[in-house]
């Protein structure tokens, strides 16, 4: 389901305001991004590039993902992918211009690993045998909240809506400050964040909670002090994502092709102002995202390899000057209309500058050398690519200081004003949005309570709250889709407590998350027992008008550890709300009517 006719016209009327209001600004910086580098950078870049081969000229065009948790121990993973097995030799054999970590490639397991890690592939950049030495992007997605790849002891935050919800662009900026800062330290210079998507599709199975808000006005606020906070403050070079816009669809581009039903007014009012604020906040890149916008490119192709989207209106009408990188082309999004290597060149001929995790890496590779020696791919245009992906190496400061301190990074990651920081923030973020029966605050003393419904770490970290203040607890983690019997358990385990805290994860979504609908199931049989019952929603604020008959509901955004402790201080009362809906709650099945309007929110 597309976005409602309703909302596209609240959105429109405050979103063409904004539009407008950023144009100026946005052509009078040329999109943030050195259309006249300076002159040590140029330097730089033209004497690099006059000595690469142009092999290496490609591989600085990858980013790639590679298996193991240090740079030069084989893995047998790596073999069918690269045809070597250890990371630094995938590095070496492609000249690449980047890696990207994450949990699953066991890149991302501690901060001591992760400095390791890095220096190590970092060293295989700068040590092949080569006329250059060019250091590696080392990338992941540390956008926080449901999209956090590097967990304690670094330090968390609860991610976009959140910050969305508390409406404070210093909150926003200092969140990404510090979440550069300790991803520098860990030698990982590049974040895929901030989330540049707008929201107004509550049914949005892959951004949700990921976007800032269903208000461009906003989320364009919002992103551009995320962009500050990242570059200037935290040092790492950030991207906005997932351009054109990624905020009304009910497909996930992981897995299938979404289509944007937006006519070009639209986008110009909700989709386009968070992608021109990151862009006049100088943003270093902008990724795409594999979905189709007839309004903008009426080809079918995906927008990653649509030119009119890429250089027509990013480059050109946006005046976006800096690096343009895909998401990952291992997503069905992009892989539906060619094979993996066309995708590869058809992707650069659009405008794209990196290529992320191609699943065919020789076979991309040898296309794209292929497509500049046919003059397909032309010299200057490949050589204007490098040029982008260098000049951000410079600028980064990633040439300079290719390496970080193992020594200094205990001294940057989740230290104890980080930490503080982090707690005060999202304190400022959980919101209360229905407090019709006065049970919160809660005073928890002497009190039997029932935490369950989802989440192991979820429910045993509210549960450690609540018993530090005096209660008896009892857990019963239900999960995502509680069977029948788990419902009656916890129904069961409700009759002699005083409250019970239910936690929710997208009970709203029956045709992926939970298809037996057993949330819903279980909140209003809790219900009926007559406790009294405080539902936590730790994802998407959207459950609530799956159960509206429940009397006390909050809103988390995230179910961190960060988000859970701050929603428990907020039960007890020792704070009090004060965030308020960054989006709208619509009625369960009439997306035009609304249950909890935008700025909706309840305080003690």
């Amino acid at each position: 389901m597309s976005m409602s006719n309703l909302s596209r016209r609240s959105v429109i009327a405050g979103g063409l305001a904004a539009a407008a209001a950023g144009a100026a600004a946005s052509s009078a910086r040329a999109a943030g991004n050195p259309v006249n580098p300076p002159a040590a950078e140029n330097g730089w870049v033209t004497s690099t590039m006059a000595r690469m081969t142009l092999e290496e000229k490609v591989g600085q065009l990858f980013i790639q993902n590679v298996y193991g948790s240090d740079a030069t121990t084989p893995d047998a993973r790596n073999l069918p992918l690269y045809g070597v097995a250890s990371p630094a030799e995938v590095v070496q054999k492609y000249h690449l211009g980047g890696i990207i970590y994450f949990a699953w490639t066991d890149s991302v397991q501690n901060p001591d690993q992760i400095v390791g890690l890095s220096n190590g592939l970092q060293k295989a950049a700068l040590t092949q045998a080569s006329k250059v030495r060019i250091p590696l992007q080392i990338a992941t997605d540390q956008e926080q909240g449901v999209v956090t790849r590097i967990g304690p002891p670094a330090t968390q935050f609860p991610g976009s809506m959140a910050l969305g919800a508390g409406r404070s662009a210093p909150d926003a900026r200092t969140a990404a400050a510090i979440t550069g800062m300790e991803l520098l330290a860990m030698g990982v210079n590049t974040n895929f964040a901030p989330d540049c998507d707008v929201n107004v599709n509550p049914l949005n199975p892959v951004i949700g909670t990921r976007s800032f808000s269903s208000r461009p006005e906003l989320a364009a606020q919002l992103a551009a002090a995320q962009v500050a906070g990242y570059q200037r403050d935290g040092g790492v070079a950030s991207s906005a994502k997932h351009f054109p816009g990624h905020g009304d669809t009910a497909t996930d581009s992981h897995v299938a092709f979404p289509i944007i039903t937006h006519t070009r007014e639209q986008w110009e009012a909700i989709d386009a102002p968070p992608f021109k604020a990151a862009i006049n906040e100088q943003i270093d890149m902008i990724m795409t995202a594999h979905l189709s916008f007839p309004a903008l490119d009426d080809s079918g192709n995906p927008a990653t390899l649509s030119k009119p989207i890429m250089t027509d209106l990013l480059r050109g009408q946006l005046g976006y000057k800096g690096v343009i990188v895909t998401d990952s082309l291992a997503m069905q999004g992009v892989r539906d209309l060619y094979g993996d290597a066309e995708v590869a060149v058809r992707a650069l001929l659009a405008g794209v500058d990196q290529l992320l995790m191609t699943p065919a890496m020789d076979d991309a590779f040898a296309a794209v050398l292929d497509a500049v020696r046919s003059g397909r791919i032309t010299e200057d245009e490949l050589d204007a690519k490098v040029r982008r992906v260098l000049g951000l190496k410079y600028r980064r400061g990633i040439v300079a200081r290719p390496y970080a301190d193992p020594a200094a990074m205990s001294s940057v990651v989740g230290t104890p004003a980080h930490l503080a920081a982090a707690n005060s923030i999202t304190d400022r973020t959980t919101t209360l949005v229905k407090n019709d029966a006065k049970a919160l605050p809660l005073a928890p003393k002497g009190k039997k309570v029932l935490v369950t419904g989802y989440g192991v770490g979820t429910t045993a970290t509210l549960a450690a709250a609540l018993t530090g203040k005096g209660a008896t607890v009892q857990t019963l983690q239900t999960g995502t889709s509680p069977t029948d019997a788990q419902v009656a358990s916890a129904v069961a385990a409700a009759a002699d407590k005083d409250v019970v805290v239910v936690t929710t994860m997208k009970a709203w979504d029956t045709s992926v998350t939970d298809k037996r609908g057993g949330q819903q199931k279980l909140v209003k049989q809790l219900l009926a027992t007559g406790r009294t019952v405080v539902v936590v929603a730790v994802r998407d604020p959207y459950d609530i008008a799956y159960f509206t008959d429940a009397p006390t509901y909050v809103a988390t955004y995230s179910y961190s550890p960060v988000a859970i402790e701050a929603a428990a201080r907020v039960i007890v009362g020792d704070v009090a709300p004060t965030a308020s809906l960054p989006v709208d709650i619509p009625v369960a099945g009439d997306p035009d009517t609304v249950l909890y309007p935008f700025g909706h929110g309840l305080t003690y």
